[in-house]
């Protein structure tokens, strides 16, 4: 009988993202073995992707996870350092626990979510990991290709740079000719429009309530330049090799960055660590000008224009 793995980590986009170097890890070491991720089942599309989990089983965040059949053989804590996420493990019963808790390695606040979990997996099953695999195939383009994607939106007020703006970024990009699409989530869509507006361009311009998950993804994967903040479309970015600029605050880009290797370019203005799940924008943030962003972002295009290729970046898959 096959032995069932799980590997819990019910969290967002940009979690799950920089989960998979840790996951494609764990594959590797353990070859025979079902690989079960308990994360959430509007993930399916990327998890599939990612080529490292053999079944998704549909968990929210700090929700019992609906194991059945025998326990575990090993169950890994992805989720955080507890102790809620240790107890939804723990209550299943596994042969073998693996967590950063009790005689797991330490908790280091300030690693780097992709080494942090590298780290654990390498700990606990005596195999090679490598943060920057985290690279998955493009899906299949959309009609929205070769753009410059702004996408002014973030979980928390603390982490969304001012729509004004980004507006002005915008109608920079416009105004070389470029194709701009500005992108969102259904609770992004009025902040989506206050940038098509005051950047000036068409309202067909904004995609933002309008894409699920596949859509997004081939959106950006297929993308001439992404521009944004620090939340799941710039963990979309990095996974798919696409340029992007990524404005960081309050947390720094040595936590929650991109790929030094890739073709990124992270702005991070800050000398503290702030609060991500702030109301307003984190003063590190507001830092960040606009011209800095323009700056950057003219250097990604440019080199797009000169036929440089960005190094990793994945293959097409096709829609086969």
């Amino acid at each position: 009988m096959t032995d069932r793995s799980l590997f819990l980590r019910a969290l967002g986009l940009g979690d799950f993202l920089t989960g998979v170097p840790a996951l494609r890890a764990a594959r590797r070491a353990l070859p025979d073995d079902e690989i079960v991720l308990a994360a959430p089942e509007a993930l399916r599309p990327l998890v599939d992707l990612s080529g490292a989990v053999d079944t998704l089983l549909p968990t929210g965040e700090l929700e019992p996870v609906p194991w059945h059949g025998d326990p575990p053989a090993v169950a890994v804590d992805l989720h955080g350092n507890g102790p809620e996420s240790h107890r939804l493990l723990d209550a299943l019963s596994p042969a073998r626990t693996v967590s950063f808790h009790g005689d797991g390695p330490d908790w280091d606040p300030d690693e780097h979510e992709r080494d942090r979990w590298c780290r654990l997996v390498s700990w606990a099953f005596a195999v090679d990991s490598d943060p920057d695999d985290l690279l998955l195939p493009a899906p299949a383009p959309s009609s929205l290709t070769d753009a410059v994607v702004i996408h002014p939106g973030a979980a928390y007020p603390s982490r969304r740079w001012p729509p004004e703006r980004f507006a002005v970024v915008a109608r920079w990009a416009a105004a070389l000719g470029e194709r701009v699409v500005v992108t969102g989530g259904p609770a992004e869509v009025e902040i989506a429009h206050q940038v098509q507006a005051l950047a000036g361009l068409p309202a067909s311009a904004v995609v933002a309530g309008r894409t699920d998950l596949v859509e997004l993804a081939a959106v950006v994967a297929h993308a001439r330049l992404v521009i944004c903040g620090d939340t799941g479309v710039a963990h979309l970015a990095s996974a798919f090799g696409t340029p992007s600029v990524v404005l960081f605050g309050p947390t720094p880009p040595g936590r929650w960055g991109p790929p030094r290797s890739g073709p990124h370019s992270p702005l991070w203005r800050g000398t503290t660590v702030g609060d991500p799940h702030g109301e307003r924008p984190d003063r590190a943030l507001l830092r960040i000008r606009v011209g800095d962003v323009i700056d950057v972002a003219a250097v990604r295009l440019e080199a797009g224009r000169s036929g440089v290729i960005p190094a990793g970046r994945p293959p097409t898959r096709s829609s086969g």
